[in-house]
């Protein structure tokens, strides 16, 4: 039953805060952008859901796939305008729901060993740095890097990815391992984020950093 009540209550966050990005949008509360962000961050809070409720991944992947479909077919038909921006070839929002799932398969079982806070690494560092990289770069950033970001986006993703791991990493492991390791995630995830283009960030950020925090936590 638990985990049923998990797809309920993760159905009702998801659209919830879509929901809330739209009304802000049109009220002109968020522009675009902010709208889109603020999708992208409150969505990543799904993965505490999925900790909390489930307990068997043929449930848990239930939500990825659901929104793997709808966010392609927004995608196409511009179905959810605060979700996509203007033209074609940037599917980072159906990039998304594919870390997810992967994730979700990952630690929800025992195929590497991981435990489900290692997605929790990725997956929150996706939502608030990539999230507040994008935020504080296009308001404040003015030293120019690699594919349109800043100087100052990237500092916000290397403090925040940090910020993340060790408040993880400190509440299932040592001080020593969650700054250290913290460290790490945060240099990884920061140009990772830097130099992947179009989108490919929504995989390649949450699959790095988690990825790589497990490798250094079993070291």
């Amino acid at each position: 039953m638990n985990n049923i009540w998990g797809l309920i209550v993760s159905y009702v966050f998801i659209f919830l805060v879509i929901g809330i990005s739209t009304v802000l949008q049109k009220k002109n509360v968020l522009k675009d952008e902010g709208a889109r962000k603020f999708i992208h961050i409150g969505v990543a809070h799904w993965w505490i859901i999925a900790m909390v409720f489930f307990d068997n991944v043929y449930f848990a992947i239930i939500p990825p796939i659901t929104f793997i479909i709808l966010n392609y077919a927004s995608y196409k038909m511009n179905l959810i305008k605060s979700m996509e921006r203007g033209g074609k070839g940037n599917l980072g929002t159906v990039y998304f729901p594919i870390s997810l799932l992967i994730l979700v398969l990952l630690t929800f079982t025992d195929v590497i060993g991981a435990s489900t806070y290692i997605g929790a690494i990725g997956i929150l560092i996706m939502g608030y740095g990539d999230g507040l990289a994008a935020v504080i770069g296009k308001k404040y950033g003015k030293h120019p890097l690699a594919f349109g970001k800043s100087f100052e986006g990237s500092i916000t993703m290397f403090i925040v990815s940090f910020l993340v791991t060790f408040v993880i990493l400190i509440r299932y492991g040592s001080l020593a391992s969650a700054v250290l390791v913290g460290l790490g995630v945060a240099i990884a995830g920061t140009v990772i984020e830097l130099f992947t283009p179009k989108g490919l960030d929504n995989l390649t950020v949450p699959l790095g950093t988690a990825i790589l925090a497990f490798i250094l936590l079993l070291i």
